[in-house]
């Protein structure tokens, strides 16, 4: 699979793409899917040609550069795209200067995903939209 990975200044398909993974797929409330972040928040978008595939969002506040919203759709999965979103996104949070440290909440289905991108796990498990995640964490060099 051929894809590219972009920031976009319209963020309408990466919504899309959420409102398919997290909502149809996932059961997740459309209320909880859009917050106010998406306002201030840096949006990554993968494409195969000139469909969007995946998204993922970047959200900076003080040292820490916060990762959400990673999405792919299904016939995607399992093809690496995920992986090069985190790895995009650590990169965006890298080229700010005051960062030090990258921050997601993953489902504890994909813990091991992102252990092998250089996250830790850290802290007790929590409930967000109904399913139990973990923080994870990956301090810049």
């Amino acid at each position: 699979m051929s894809f590219q990975l972009e920031v976009v200044e319209n963020p309408a398909p990466c919504f899309a793409l959420r409102h398919t993974v997290f909502v149809e797929e996932q059961g997740i409330p459309v209320d909880l899917e859009q917050d106010e972040l998406d306002a201030v928040a840096v949006h990554l978008l993968a494409r195969e040609g000139a469909h969007p595939i995946g998204a993922a969002r970047v959200v900076f506040k003080d040292d820490l550069a916060k990762i959400g919203r990673l999405c792919v759709l299904a016939q995607a999965r399992g093809t690496g795209l995920g992986a090069a979103l985190v790895r995009h996104a650590v990169k965006v949070a890298q080229a700010q200067e005051r960062i030090t440290k990258v921050k997601l909440g993953a489902q504890v289905t994909a813990i091991g995903f992102y252990e092998k991108l250089g996250f830790s796990a850290v802290g007790p498990v929590y409930l967000d939209a109904g399913l139990d995640h973990r923080d994870m964490v990956m301090e810049l060099p």
